[in-house]
C-alpha cells in the first residue's frame, strides 16, 4: 500500500510537472505572436503609405483615432486574422439606460459571446452598439504584408463608420456593404493573392469580383441577423459598393 501510495504522488507530481512546461511553453508562444504583430501594427502606422492614407482620412472625416485603435489579440480558435468592432451592450433598466463594458483582457470576443448578447437585444434586455476598434489576431498573421492588409480592411470599415450613420449589427445591408467595400480595396482579392491561396488557376477574368463576393458573404455569415441571407444581402449591395472607391480616388490596385 505505502508503494503504490509513493507511486501515485510520483505520477501526480510528473503529470503536474507537464502541465507547467505546457503553460509555460504557451505562455512564450502567445507572448512571441503578441510581440510580432505589435511590431507588425507599428510599421504599417509607420511606413505603409495605405494605412498612412486612412488614418489621415479618418482625422479629416472628424473622427479622431484613440491611441489604442488597433490591438493584437488571442482569438482562440477563431481563423480570422483580424475584425472590426466590439459589440457593447447597453442595459436597459428602469432608471434608464448605463453601458455594461466589455470585458478587459487579452481575448477578443467570441461568436459564442455575440449571439448571447444578440439573443438578449431580441428578448428587449438590452440595446447594442458597435464600438469602433480594430483588432488583428496575433497568432494567425502569415507575414508582415497579410497584417497590414487586415489593417487596411478595417481601417475601411472604421472610414465607413465615421462617414454614414452605418448599422452593421441590426442592416445587413451595411454589413454587407462594408464588407465589399474592405475586400475590395484591401489588397485581400488581389490576384496574386489568389494564386498564393490556389483559388485562381484557371477562372482568371473577373476573380476580383468573384473573390470579394466570397469572402463578404462569409463575413455577412459571422452575423447571425444575417447569415439565413446572406448571398441575398451581398447580391443587393454588391453593384453600387463594389464601385465605391471612398476615400481613394481610384482602386489603390490600379495606382
Amino acid at each position: 500500500m505505502a508503494s503504490e501510495s509513493k507511486d501515485d504522488h510520483l505520477n501526480s507530481a510528473a503529470i503536474a510537472a507537464v502541465a507547467a512546461e505546457t503553460k509555460r511553453k504557451m505562455e512564450e508562444k502567445n507572448a512571441k505572436e503578441k510581440e510580432t504583430c505589435e511590431k507588425y501594427v507599428r510599421n504599417g502606422l509607420n511606413r505603409n503609405v495605405t494605412v498612412q492614407f486612412l488614418y489621415e482620412r479618418l482625422l479629416q472625416l472628424g473622427c479622431k483615432p484613440p491611441d489604442n485603435l488597433i490591438r493584437c489579440l488571442d482569438c482562440k480558435d477563431s481563423q480570422r486574422g483580424g475584425g472590426f468592432g466590439a459589440v457593447e451592450e447597453i442595459v436597459v433598466a428602469a432608471k434608464g439606460e448605463h453601458k455594461k463594458p466589455n470585458k478587459d483582457g487579452a481575448c477578443a470576443q467570441t461568436k459564442e459571446e455575440i449571439d448571447r448578447l444578440l439573443e438578449k437585444q431580441r428578448d428587449g434586455g438590452a440595446k447594442l452598439r458597435l464600438v469602433p476598434e480594430i483588432y488583428l489576431c496575433q497568432q494567425h498573421l502569415r507575414n508582415q504584408t497579410h497584417a497590414h492588409e487586415a489593417m487596411v480592411h478595417e481601417l475601411i470599415h472604421a472610414i465607413d463608420m465615421c462617414r454614414t450613420k452605418m448599422d452593421p449589427i441590426k442592416n445587413c445591408i451595411h454589413l454587407a456593404c462594408t464588407e465589399i467595400r474592405a475586400e475590395n480595396l484591401s489588397g485581400e482579392c488581389h490576384w496574386l493573392r489568389e494564386i498564393q491561396n490556389g483559388r485562381l488557376a484557371t477562372a482568371f477574368v473577373g476573380h476580383g469580383a468573384k473573390c470579394v463576393t466570397r469572402r463578404a458573404v462569409l463575413s455577412v455569415k459571422a452575423n447571425p441577423n444575417c447569415a439565413d441571407k446572406a448571398n441575398e444581402y451581398v447580391d443587393a449591395a454588391f453593384e453600387r459598393c463594389y464601385k465605391d472607391t471612398f476615400p481613394f480616388d481610384r482602386h489603390p490596385n490600379n495606382r
